[in-house]
């Protein structure tokens, strides 16, 4: 079982009080009026499955209901931490650079 921490209620919880939101920090198109079909299907429908470290997203639901980031890695299920998705975003775009 995973215990998360909610950075708005600052409290670790179990993982019966979250549900998951799905990847986190997915790039919507730029100007979506001129996205093809391909373009949609990938930002809709295509996500990364990695071995590793993962920016995912959860909601308190039977907390605060906010939607927060979490970095997990998905063999070992180790959390890296929790953020806001605005203090979580900088920290992912620093990985990415």
């Amino acid at each position: 079982m995973l215990i998360i921490t909610c950075p708005y209620c600052q409290e670790a919880r179990e993982e019966e009080e979250f549900s998951y939101a799905g990847e986190a920090y997915i790039a919507r198109p730029a100007v979506p009026e001129e996205a093809d079909d391909a373009t949609w299907g990938d930002y809709v429908f295509h996500r990364k499955n990695p071995r590793g470290w993962h920016w995912e997203q959860w909601q308190h639901v039977a907390g605060c209901r906010k939607v927060f980031a979490v970095k997990r890695h998905t063999v070992s299920y180790e959390i890296a931490g929790s953020w806001t998705l605005a203090d979580g975003k900088a920290l992912y775009l620093e990985e990415q650079a």
